[in-house]
């Protein structure tokens, strides 16, 4: 029996590396004769990297600048074989890199991620997959510009501070100094939102909050954004002008925008991170798929990891089990997702709690309750024909 675990992450409890191997353990227990292929995916953003490195990238570490300007070590993958890389936004200018937690919308930087994009074309790499999500900035992506060697003056000729709300100034932009390894690179931008920069439904509007970002705080960084957008595309030219209103320009503070203009491909980003994985590939043969994530809810729906898995392995006719800490999808909803059986640890342990200190343990045991009912109902000596039937909350799959 091939089965194979494909999670994402279980956010402050586990990677998706670490949830794999704890439904690993708890399937060995059961079936230690079956095949198992440990796939940790993500959807593009927090936890690309580790996907990467669970697909056989290489680690790479880079000294770049945090979201507020103090340096911080940032990690990355390559795959040198393939002239590849993998850089995650939010190990440079992420919420979760801020000093301390505290949000600044207004002076929060993407300098560090230009930089580890610059670490990547430094390792040799032709195509950068940029992963974006989980980030403090609401800067348009000038900070990535910034450290992918572009320079932004005021009216006077005096260099910009870094944040958003410094592009209220800007006056000129000049680009001379922009890395040219990047007009022979191929830059990716792995985002789901397509929000735009500007408007009711642009990057300070919609994601700024998230930030710390007051009403006027909104209405002043979209107003800067929006002085920025006419002086690169004063500079950069008609790509620029029409990346402004391109589907993902809003994306992680305006950095799709900046990534857009400079000619990125934008993609979904489980699409980007199973063609990396080659999750396509290994699941042909396989009974049985385990995916999963922290929560299951609406948002899952909408192009994250857990539901794109399951659409690879509907193609292939393999049935899907989800794993999760909590579920909150009705069973239309899981259907339609693509899930067979769902198993919360909050089916085992009822306090969210203990669920998220104990996560290893009750993923563990999900996985043994999971081989459990493939055991007792496969027929002996065969992997053909698995089936999964919904039962109750504690004991989801059988045969």
């Amino acid at each position: 029996m091939k089965i194979v675990l494909a999670p994402d992450k279980f956010k402050g409890s586990l990677t998706a590396p670490e949830v794999a191997e704890a439904l690993a353990d708890g399937i060995r227990g059961e079936l230690p004769e079956a095949e198992l292929v440990l796939v940790p995916v993500a959807d593009g953003g927090v936890g690309t990297v580790s996907a990467a490195l669970g697909a056989g990238f290489s680690p790479r570490r880079a000294r770049v600048s945090g979201p507020t300007g103090q340096p911080l070590t940032a990690e990355f993958a390559v795959d040198p074989a393939r002239g590849r890389a993998v850089v995650e936004m939010a190990a440079a200018s992420g919420l979760d890199a801020l000093p301390g937690g505290v949000k600044d919308a207004r002076n929060a930087t993407s300098l560090g991620t230009g930089q580890l994009i610059r670490a990547a074309l430094d390792a040799g790499a032709r195509e950068i997959v940029l992963g974006v999500g989980g980030s403090a900035c609401t800067d348009g992506g000038a900070g990535m510009l910034q450290g992918l060697g572009a320079r932004f003056t005021d009216d006077a000729g005096n260099e910009l501070p870094l944040g958003g709300a410094a592009l209220a100034r800007i006056a000129e932009a000049d680009l001379g100094g922009l890395d040219a390894r990047l007009d022979a690179a191929q830059l990716i931008l792995a985002a789901d939102v397509d929000n735009p920069l500007l408007g009711d439904r642009g990057a300070a509007a919609v994601f700024g909050p998230q930030k710390g970002a007051t009403p006027s705080d909104v209405v002043e960084l979209d107003a800067a954004l929006a002085r920025f957008a006419d002086v690169l595309g004063a500079a950069l030219g008609s790509r620029a002008v029409a990346a402004k209103d391109a589907p993902g320009a809003g994306a992680a503070g305006g950095v799709g925008y900046a990534a857009l203009a400079l000619g990125a491909q934008r993609r979904r980003g489980i699409d980007v991170v199973v063609e990396f994985t080659g999750l396509r590939e290994k699941l042909e043969g396989a009974s049985l798929v385990v995916t999963g994530e922290g929560s299951l809810d609406a948002q899952s729906l909408s192009g994250k990891a857990p539901v794109g898995v399951a659409a690879e392995a509907r193609a292939q006719n393999v049935p899907v089990v989800a794993v999760c800490g909590r579920s909150q999808l009705d069973g239309a909803a899981r259907a339609s997702a693509g899930f067979t059986a769902v198993h919360a640890l909050t089916d085992i342990e009822a306090d969210v709690e203990v669920c998220i200190r104990d996560a290893r343990r009750l993923v563990r045991e999900t996985g043994r309750i999971i081989a459990q009912g493939l055991a007792a109902q496969a027929p002996s000596g065969t992997s053909e024909g698995v089936t999964i039937v919904e039962t109750d909350s504690r004991k989801e799959s059988v045969r």
